[in-house]
């Protein structure tokens, strides 16, 4: 018998009950549990597992709650952490930027004075050179036959003087000295 079928019977048995005052009937006790009774027999089974669901929904209901929580919490946990390793990351490159610029500029002062003092070297370089070249060339026209005139005859060395001591590497080395400290 299908559950509509009983639920007909189940409506003309209220409209055959008895009558009484202020819309009230009076019904069979064991002819209404029969008839609930065969209305459960007839349920399918899927209203039976309608009912567990229905049972059920507030706790399925509350895990969701729960779990949609749990997901937004997350949420705000993972957005909070991607903000501040956004700022530690623009925190990082402007500090990065600042110590790149500030040793561009060291670099570049380094490189002047390294500039200034190669040029300060080679000033003083090219001085001494300048000053040993004018020696050299002094040296040389002191020693060129046309400034030097052949030699006038040498007079004749006193007798007490022996003749090797005038004519000794010491004596010639001080006479070209004094040669150069009178030239120079």
């Amino acid at each position: 018998m299908s559950i509509y079928r009983v639920i007909d019977k189940l409506e003309a048995y209220v409209k055959e009950g008895v009558w009484l005052p202020f819309s009230y009937r009076v019904l069979s006790e064991e002819r209404m549990i029969e008839f609930i009774e065969k209305m459960r027999a007839t349920l399918p089974e899927e209203v039976g597992r309608a009912r567990q669901i229905a049972k059920e929904k507030d706790r399925v209901l509350r895990e969701a709650q729960e779990r949609a929580q749990s997901i937004v919490a997350e949420a705000a946990t993972e957005h909070e952490s991607m903000v501040d390793n956004s700022v530690v990351v623009s925190q990082a490159r402007a500090t990065a930027g600042a110590i790149l610029r500030e040793a561009e500029e060291k670099a570049t002062k380094i490189r002047e004075g390294a500039d200034a003092y190669a040029a300060q070297v080679l000033g003083e370089m090219q001085s001494r050179l300048a000053a040993a070249l004018g020696a050299v060339e002094k040296g040389q026209a002191a020693l060129s036959p046309e400034r030097n005139p052949a030699p006038a005859p040498a007079e004749p060395a006193p007798k007490t003087a022996s003749r090797s001591s005038a004519a000794s590497p010491v004596a010639v080395a001080e006479d070209t000295a004094k040669m150069e400290s009178i030239e120079v």
